[in-house]
């Protein structure tokens, strides 16, 4: 039996992810205001309570402030989440990551703002699938808008593994889609379904598409052969987005499905259900975990296919 767990998390809340000053301050401040290092602590309990296979992560930024007259302050969301789950007696480690949009700029207070987008997926280190092969890969086709007289492109990406264990073979695919420009994200649905996903291998896709049930993006995936998961064991509308930019929001705000597990080729689905979205799950001093809630699937590999 292969359980996997698709966990939509990051540091700074998009909206405050910028490229010029005002935005880097912004950045600091939401990384403040909405306290990562004890928002990890929840995100790693409800990962524990599931003890998955793998962990595919969206938006797990690393923002880095350097301060001349003091050093380097790191946030690194990866390494405080593996490090958390460490301590609940869980050890991880990064099996593919794919680097996205990286941005450096000064702040208000004569410091520099380092930020970088990733999309990983972490592996429990004693599991019984073994890595065979992994790539990383930015998409072709990206978002490009006009800051300050120059063109920045906000560069999105996807990686995968191929695990075995014994004679079963298959790939786990993680991405985040582009959400302010519907052809760009279809032309990145339409790279994995032709690149990574295109395989006769047993696949799994893990990932915040950034696209409702029957939207355009959605369809490009369920024509091309894959299953939607929820579909078939979710329990309620599995609605994963979106709480309050300040995560204090007093009743849950999901009111929309945007993340995802798909799958083709010789899966069985078990079990499926949200991680992260009850008042239990909320930190001590209020915050939800994240502004989407994760989502948790259980699957097991009934035959295998050869790509020869």
């Amino acid at each position: 039996m292969e359980s996997l767990f698709g966990s939509r998390s990051h540091a700074v809340n998009r909206s405050n992810t910028g490229t010029n000053s005002p935005a880097c301050n912004r950045s600091l401040s939401a990384i403040s205001a909405t306290d990562i290092t004890t928002r990890v602590k929840a995100i790693a309990r409800g990962i524990a309570k599931e003890k998955p296979d793998f962990i595919g992560l969206q938006e797990a930024e690393l923002l880095q402030l350097m301060i001349p007259t003091f050093g380097i302050v790191t946030f690194d969301f990866i390494e405080l989440l593996i490090g958390e789950l460490e301590k609940l007696g869980l050890k991880y480690k990064i099996g593919a990551k794919n680097d996205n949009l990286s941005v450096e700029l000064p702040d208000s207070n004569g410091n520099l703002v380092q930020y970088l987008d990733r999309d990983a997926i972490l592996i429990r280190k004693d599991s019984k699938w073994k890595i065979i092969s992994k790539h990383e890969e930015n998409f072709q086709t990206n978002l490009t808008l006009p800051v300050g007289g120059q063109a920045i492109t906000v560069l999105r990406g996807w990686s995968s593994l191929e695990v075995k264990k014994g004679e079963k073979v298959f790939k786990l695919i993680n991405t985040h889609l582009e959400p302010n420009d519907e052809a760009v994200r279809n032309a990145q649905a339409t790279e994995i379904l032709q690149g990574p996903a295109n395989t006769q291998l047993p696949v799994i896709i893990s990932g915040d598409m950034n696209a409702v049930p029957n939207s355009t993006t959605y369809n490009l995936f369920v024509n091309a052969g894959l299953n939607d998961r929820w579909n078939f064991f979710g329990i309620g509308q599995g609605f994963t987005g979106h709480q309050a930019p300040n995560l204090l929001n007093s009743v849950s705000l999901l009111n929309e499905r945007v993340d995802y597990i798909y799958y083709k080729n010789g899966w069985n689905p078990l079990t499926a259900h949200l991680i992260g979205n009850s008042q239990s799950d909320r930190t001590k001093t209020g915050l939800w975990p994240s502004d989407h809630a994760g989502l948790f699937s259980r699957l097991s590999l009934k035959y295998n296919h050869d790509d020869n």
